[in-house]
């Protein structure tokens, strides 16, 4: 019996060019598990438009292979500039190849690309929710943005920008591990106002190094940031890192990576399903970091829409490593 038509959405310069280089052999192996057409993207914002393009010819499941910026590129496919989804019955599927991988662990998608593509072969679909972002571009306009995992602003909007401008080329751990000292030690924590769900009495005005609206639990290279995160429970589990110094963060780095990092007196967790954010300062910029993607700053604003993506993952009893 033959399943849904699909098309793979190929990134050639995911892990600094290597799946390009062996994206035939790595084809083959895809290939035994389930058919497939091939679209290989040329540039930044491709996935999108491709995604897009095979959604609306009538493929019923658009799967990415690449890291967490491609996952964001074809998440955003399954929807139209306004935010609509285009195929709504449509499936979204993810064979890991990147530097970050965040998702991947969310989702419990395993490393090895035989097992991945099994995972898809075998057609097991979860709706799972999806964040709408309208920020602020570098260039003050405004835009939008899907997000399946974590958006975040603060030090991690600068670390993402730094990881970017490196090219990657140390892999995933090491580079956002190298860029985050760096972005730490040069960083000043920034004043914000947040209102949770419309609600101007829910205003909390706060001195942040970082604050995570996460649909997933992972970000940063396997930093756990949102241990209690749950990608189907219709909010965003929002994490504050409030006043912290050097020395703070220090303490906190191998508590972020197990979870642990909640008990801390300067972190705060609550859940809403849309959250404002600008900063206090007039002229201050707070960098976002979407998915690992440095797209701009706030103001921002997050909505979660609850269960706007099929995706294929793991049936019962199937466990990733990594």
């Amino acid at each position: 019996m033959l399943g849904p038509k699909t098309v793979v959405i190929v990134n050639p310069k995911s892990q600094g060019g290597r799946l390009g280089k062996r994206w035939r052999d790595l084809a083959d192996t895809i290939g035994r598990a389930f058919p497939f057409d091939e679209a290989l993207t040329k540039g930044p914002g491709d996935a999108t438009k491709l995604a897009r393009e095979a959604l609306r010819a009538g493929v019923e499941r658009v799967v990415a292979i690449g890291g967490d910026g491609t996952v964001n590129e074809v998440v955003n496919g399954f929807f139209d500039e306004r935010g609509v989804a285009i195929k709504p019955e449509a499936s979204f599927g993810l064979l890991p190849f990147g530097t970050g991988g965040d998702f991947r662990r969310t989702m419990n998608i395993p490393l090895e690309l035989a097992d991945a593509a099994a995972v898809i072969a075998a057609n097991h679909c979860r709706k799972i929710d999806v964040g709408k972002l309208e920020l602020t571009t570098n260039e003050g306009t405004r835009a939008l943005r899907m997000f399946a995992n974590i958006a975040s602003f603060g030090v991690s909007g600068v670390v993402d920008r730094l990881v970017n401008e490196s090219g990657k080329k140390l892999g995933g751990k090491i580079s956002f591990a190298i860029a985050t000292a760096r972005a730490t030690w040069a960083y000043k924590n920034q004043r914000i106002q947040l209102i949770f769900d419309g609600k101007p009495s829910d205003r909390v005005e706060a001195t942040i190094n970082t604050v995570a609206i996460a649909n997933g639990k992972y970000f940063g290279g396997a930093m756990m940031v949102a241990p209690n995160a749950e990608v189907d429970d219709g909010v965003f589990d929002v994490i504050a890192m409030g006043d912290f110094n050097f020395g703070d963060l220090l303490k906190s780095g191998r508590r972020l990576y197990k979870g642990t990092h909640l008990a801390m007196d300067k972190v705060t967790a609550r859940r809403a399903r849309i959250v404002e954010a600008e900063p206090i300062e007039p002229g201050a910029i707070v960098e976002l970091d979407v998915d690992g993607e440095a797209l701009g700053r706030l103001p921002a604003r997050f909505e979660l829409l609850p269960g706007a993506l099929s995706m294929v993952v793991p049936g019962v009893g199937v466990s990733a490593m990594g």
